[in-house]
């Protein structure tokens, strides 16, 4: 049995692309693996959230993990920043990692834009603290998207220069989780771009925090075009926004896309609409209703982060001290 390591950013606006890309397969894959599902909100901070938003989002994302179907008694459920060793390694790694390295680093490159000189050095860095998430725990596997492959690999580099430099095999090279069931979600007004919460336009997205009636709106306004189905993909490539809602109808009913064109071909958008949106409830509502209730009482999401927090400070102290052992630093 692997150790799984993984997170989301506590940003709020948890979407469906979150649910359908990850968090989903995350329910799955507990029951196979040591699971560890942290909080990142060290991560967070590179944008400056206002410091009461920060800490209801963590507790929001704690709801929406334990209603989705995380098990607190089987995953570690916990936010980073409870546990010091993130920092330590974080620096440790740094000084191992050359700024070639990062400097490759696409998606520095996309959100400081062209604002490269005003970037905070976090975001710049926040490449390395990912790799000391993971390797903290000397995690064997990570889910990834594929967007996210890239950060994966240099956290295999950095692992292996660990190993080099001070000649030993301490840290594995974590192996990519690419889930065939992992949907990529994109944009329901334009198929180009993936589902985001930073998207100006609500419509853009499905949010967990959405009632029957907000989904139902939301896909009836969602972007599609005239043309009836095809029941071949392949027919339909140009189409993005068409091949977002099938995708996102597979992805829901555990279908291929090959499927779901077969199921509807020669139909309109407005009957396939109606029947994504019954989808989406059926499968949505539960989890909003169950997400709900545990906001209502943040005294067992506190405790549940607290008992989780310990378990990982537990195994993560016991790898700091034998990394600073490698490294000639003294325990005090």
């Amino acid at each position: 049995m692997g150790r799984i390591f993984s997170g989301l950013q506590p940003t709020g606006n948890f979407h469906l692309g979150n649910y359908l890309g990850a968090l989903r397969n995350w329910v799955a894959m507990q029951k196979e693996h040591e699971s560890f599902f942290c909080l990142v909100d060290l991560h967070a901070l590179t944008t400056l959230p206002e410091p009461s938003k920060l800490r209801s989002n963590v507790r929001e994302i704690v709801a929406v993990y334990l209603a989705a179907g995380i098990d607190p008694e089987r995953s570690y459920i916990f936010p980073q920043s409870a546990v010091s060793a993130h920092c330590e390694l974080g620096w440790i790694l740094s000084c191992l990692t050359p700024l070639g390295w990062l400097n490759r680093m696409t998606q520095f490159k996309e959100k400081a834009g062209k604002q490269r000189e005003q970037a905070n050095l976090g975001l710049y860095a926040y490449p390395v603290l990912q790799a000391a998430d993971i390797l903290a725990y000397r995690a064997t596997h990570v889910p990834v998207g594929e967007d996210q492959k890239q950060h994966l690999e240099l956290v295999r580099d950095i692992a292996g220069a660990f190993n080099r430099q001070y000649q030993v095999d301490y840290f594995p090279l974590p192996e990519p989780v690419i889930l065939k069931t992992a949907a990529r979600v994109m944009s329901l007004r334009d198929g180009s771009v993936k589902m985001s919460k930073s998207d100006p336009s609500e419509y853009s997205r499905i949010q967990f925090s959405d009632d029957p009636d907000a989904i139902a709106l939301k896909i009836r306004k969602a972007k599609t075009d005239p043309d009836p189905i095809a029941g071949d993909p392949k027919a339909m490539e140009n189409r993005l926004e068409a091949l977002n809602l099938l995708g996102i109808y597979g992805a829901l009913s555990d279908q291929s896309l090959d499927a779901v064109c077969r199921e509807f071909e020669g139909q309109n958008f407005s009957h396939f609409k109606q029947k994504l949106t019954e989808l989406l409830i059926n499968t949505l509502e539960p989890i909003r209703q169950k997400m709900t209730v545990f906001l209502k009482n943040p005294e067992r999401l506190d405790a549940i982060l607290e008992k989780g927090s310990q378990k990982a400070r537990d195994l993560a102290c016991t790898h700091m001290n034998e990394i600073k052992d490698i490294v000639g630093l003294l325990k005090a």
